[in-house]
């Protein structure tokens, strides 16, 4: 039996193997995978199958780091030597006794932020918004089919999956009134898919078709959102502090490599796309992934991240195209994940359509926008694997 089929658990199996960042008592941070409810330091795999050196150092790292400076043939041959080291059966004992349960790891941010990006690429979230704040307008912008609109945001404020999020404060509009200053009162979360970026390209331009030449991983991303302190900063340039204060991601990254059985075409295209966004003759690009949203324990939403209406390629070379270079570490995200059906929204904004409609749970309260000690989690899979999850709790502003 090799260790492959000793320690594999259902969505993290051989086929799936996400990367993520841990310590244990006795050693600091290195980069490892998760083999079932499992740990292993992905250096020591890569020597017992005796890989290459300079892919061992990429991955002998406390992170991701090094071996997202690398290009797409050196990622293949580190996946496919740790599984050779994992279904060889003559260091099954060995790699099982190197084996570190996850209830005895920390686990850490799993690779180093550089730069970050966050689309609007959903159309059912963006219609769904623009039905809330411009009603008897069309609930899309003139632009909205023509180019994947994203913003630049601040990727040192991205923390891993269990930290827990101060509510951030801000201007609040008033009724009638000036705004005021404090706490957010209508506080959300974001079902999004984010993307995390490798092999530098330092003048940018990024074609659709090289996308899985620079698109590492898929880590499941929590872009927390003040509505109130949204509303009132917005115009003309964009959210700021209501978003900038936190976005959650999770703790494992899964390759790219591991998607290819999740891959389906995305929603038709009902406008001509310039030619740098046509994706008519590439390979699909959406991944038929379901996200439930979990509020204190109780699943009060299920996104289906297939609805997306531009896919990570299109918004990577969107990124690019103006000669805006990518550096290892980069990261964008898809923006908020909704279906077509009520219980497929993305946000608590759309799923209590602006706090008008209330939600309504289990325990028989009711929810407009989180509350203090709320905790969500969002947890993502697909026919085969199970994505890591993201999860965060509100504490009261400082």
């Amino acid at each position: 039996m090799t260790a492959a089929e000793r320690l594999a658990a259902p969505g993290f199996d051989i086929d799936h193997l996400p990367y993520g960042s841990f310590s244990t008592a006795e050693d600091g941070p290195k980069l490892g995978v998760r083999l079932g409810d499992h740990v292993l330091g992905v250096a020591a795999l890569l020597a017992r199958a005796d890989a290459a050196p300079e892919d061992i150092a990429a991955a002998d790292n406390a992170n991701l780091d090094g071996l997202l400076a690398c290009d797409r043939a050196a990622w293949d041959r580190v996946r496919a030597g740790i599984i050779r080291a994992l279904t060889d059966s003559s260091v099954t004992e060995a790699i099982v006794a190197q084996a570190v349960p996850i209830d005895q790891v920390t686990l850490h941010l799993p690779f180093t932020v550089a730069d970050y990006v966050d689309f609007y690429g959903n159309e059912f979230h963006a219609s769904n918004v623009g039905r809330i704040f411009r009603p008897g307008q069309p609930p899309l912008t003139p632009n909205w089919k023509h180019l994947p609109i994203g913003y630049h945001g601040r990727a040192g404020t991205i923390v891993p999956s269990g930290t827990d999020i101060p509510r951030p404060k801000g201007l609040r509009p008033e009724p009638g009134g000036p705004p005021t200053f404090g706490p957010s009162r209508r506080l959300d979360i974001e079902v999004e898919m984010g993307f995390v970026l490798g092999s530098p390209v330092p003048q940018g331009e990024i074609a659709l078709a090289a996308a899985d030449d620079h698109i590492f991983g898929l880590a499941l991303t929590n872009d927390w959102s003040a509505r109130d302190i949204q509303a009132f900063e917005y115009v003309p340039l964009g959210p700021f502090l209501a978003k900038s204060f936190a976005t959650s991601i999770s703790v494992w990254v899964t390759p790219l490599a591991a998607l290819d059985r999740a891959r389906v075409t995305p929603p038709a295209r009902d406008v001509p796309l310039a030619p740098y966004l046509d994706d008519s003759a590439t390979p699909a690009w959406a991944f038929d992934i379901e996200i439930d949203v979990i509020l204190n324990g109780e699943v009060v939403s299920t996104a289906p991240y297939n609805t997306t209406y531009w896919t990570a390629a299109q918004m990577l070379a969107h990124m690019t195209v103006n000669g805006a270079g990518l550096r290892p570490g980069d990261f964008f995200a898809s923006g908020t994940i909704s279906g077509p059906d009520p219980n497929q929204r993305g946000s608590f904004l759309e799923m209590t359509w602006g706090g008008k409609e209330p939600l309504s749970l289990a325990d028989g309260t009711e929810i407009g926008f989180l509350r203090d000690n709320d905790e969500v989690t969002l947890r993502a899979r697909t026919a085969a694997l199970t994505l890591g999850e993201t999860t965060g709790r509100i504490l009261p502003s400082r």
